[in-house]
């Protein structure tokens, strides 16, 4: 994949840093000091921890900038962001593309690239209708966040190929398969000029099937720029969405896309 004009210059992250450097200083210890490799063992090892639990922080920065809310200029223009993943679906997609569209509500689609190339019409009818389509992956493997860092450039490399040549606009955001990001994903970000996203909270549609819970989640707290994970691969989106819209008219609040909400002046 050629690399695109908005690629931008990696900066690692300060647990990288300390990361690369921790190893390196390990690496060193052991082969001046070989009496103390069980230390340089130990501290490597603890590193290790340290990493696998910033990959279960989907919201923390530890492994690089992640976008939890809007910025204040969206905020301050009352602006959301309704996001959904792992479409597009056949069943659900279309239903969830007409309800937005019953309550003029702008949404951001993450779509994973195997499903995309499986349903182009679906992905250019949700840019048609006005929203935007990002990047989710291209299989949505489970193992994503194992992946070394050649074979996660090939994945999502292959995804924004597909998710662009389909819409033709190439997404500008990425959000890993559920939410688990690799320390190794901010470089391959870099080189396709994606911006990683997370939520500011998430109704669990992936596995929860009871409405009222998931609208709980979603709106108890509800307030502008929010942004907000649901699922269009499962129905019970359905149920939740009208009334989920509901409580955001009721607040004033404007559902936009990712890309609008960005790029919203200030107030």
């Amino acid at each position: 994949m050629r690399r695109p004009d908005n690629a931008y210059p990696w900066r690692p992250a300060p647990l990288a840093w300390f990361s690369m450097s921790l190893l390196a200083v390990a690496v060193a210890t052991a082969a001046i000091r070989p009496a103390w490799w069980p230390w340089a063992l130990g501290a490597v090892a603890a590193n290790f921890l340290l990493l696998t639990a910033a990959v279960f922080w989907p919201r923390g920065q530890l492994l690089g900038a992640n976008l939890v809310r809007l910025p204040p200029a969206a905020a301050a223009r009352r602006l959301i962001s309704l996001t959904f993943d792992d479409g597009p679906d056949p069943e659900v997609t279309p239903q969830v593309l007409d309800l937005l569209d019953r309550h003029r509500a702008k949404a951001t689609f993450f779509c994973v690239g195997e499903k995309a190339a499986a349903h182009p019409e679906i992905a250019r009818e949700i840019v048609r209708r006005g929203h935007s389509v990002e990047n989710h992956s291209l299989r949505h493997s489970g193992a994503f966040s194992l992946y070394g860092i050649f074979r996660l450039r090939r994945d999502v490399e292959s995804a924004q190929a597909i998710l662009g040549g389909i819409t033709g606009q190439a997404p500008m955001f990425f959000r890993a398969p559920a939410g688990l990001r690799s320390p190794l994903l901010d470089p391959v970000l870099g080189r396709c000029g994606l911006r990683y996203v997370s939520w500011t909270r998430r109704g669990l549609d992936a596995i929860d099937r009871d409405p009222a819970r998931v609208l709980r989640r979603l709106a108890s707290e509800l307030a502008a720029g929010d942004i907000l994970l649901l699922h269009d691969s499962k129905p019970v989106v359905i149920e939740v969405l009208p009334r989920l819209l509901e409580r955001i008219e009721k607040k004033g609040l404007t559902p936009v896309t990712l890309p609008v909400a960005m790029d919203a002046p200030a107030a």
